[in-house]
């Protein structure tokens, strides 16, 4: 398995099979580096600590900030990548139908109280606490697992080479601006094909595909530290109150407002 040049490819991690129900693991990721696609024999929880993570699953791309987390659930092929390093919790949860957990990929809030167990459950082994304190815990973890709610809030990616391209191009360069009639003819297309394949491949128009990977890159630069206006005029807009426009109005919230995460 291979990742785009560029980035570095790191191993992932090899274990025939999960020493106890729920195990925790904490990774750090260098900038430009990832996980390239893999599957597992159990259930994954994602977590972002610091740094914004990119999980590409089931033909989609998810931004997970330290306020979201991404549940793939056993057998589901997926990459994890940090285009400026970052560090995450990883939960490997035993796969088992009667525990009812999700079966479908989804990304969610992260409550206070999940994170706490999950630190809980990480520091148990270096502390000598007796085995059944720790199945209390992993409990706890399992439940909250089961009551998480998801957000439907990706990014869908297209599955024809063209409009991979296209949508390549867009990823790496957000502020691009030439319009769908250019786009089309970049791509051999006529304007009218360009518009029905990319709804049919993706739900959404060019226009608001382009507005959501504005919106995605935006949060992975916001919580990797740059400034409101230099990733304004880096994604295309002519001033950093069209951006913060922008995004208040996808996010109920300013750029600022949403680093601050929600309120206790």
């Amino acid at each position: 398995m291979t990742v785009d040049p560029g980035w570095t490819a790191l191993r992932v991690p090899e274990m025939e099979r999960l020493p106890g129900p729920v195990v925790p693991r904490f990774e750090e990721m260098p900038s430009h580096s990832a996980f390239p696609n893999h599957v597992h024999r159990w259930n994954q929880f994602i977590h972002a600590t610091s740094g914004t993570l990119q999980v590409s699953v089931e033909g989609a791309r998810h931004v997970i900030t330290p306020e979201q987390a991404i549940w793939v659930p056993t057998g589901i092929l997926h990459d994890t990548r940090a285009p400026e390093g970052a560090a995450f919790r990883n939960l490997y949860v035993v796969e088992d139908p009667a525990l009812g957990l999700p079966r479908r990929c989804a990304v969610s809030a992260m409550t206070p109280l999940l994170r706490e167990l999950i630190q809980e459950l990480a520091g148990l082994e270096h502390r000598g606490e007796p085995p059944a304190y720790g199945a209390q815990i992993q409990n706890l973890i399992l439940e909250q697992l089961r009551r998480l709610t998801p957000q439907d809030f990706h990014l869908p990616w297209p599955r024809s080479a063209a409009l991979q391209r296209l949508c390549d191009a867009l990823s790496a360069a957000p502020d691009d601006a030439r319009s769908l009639e250019a786009w089309a003819e970049t791509l051999a297309l006529t304007p009218r094909t360009l518009t029905r394949r990319f709804q049919r491949e993706t739900g959404l128009t060019l226009r608001a595909w382009r507005q959501r990977l504005r919106l995605f890159k935006a949060m992975e630069w916001l919580g990797n530290g740059r400034g409101v206006t230099e990733i304004a005029l880096d994604l295309g807009y002519a001033s950093p109150s069209a951006f913060t426009y922008m995004f208040r109005q996808e996010m109920g919230c300013s750029p600022t407002e949403w680093l601050k995460g929600p309120e206790p």
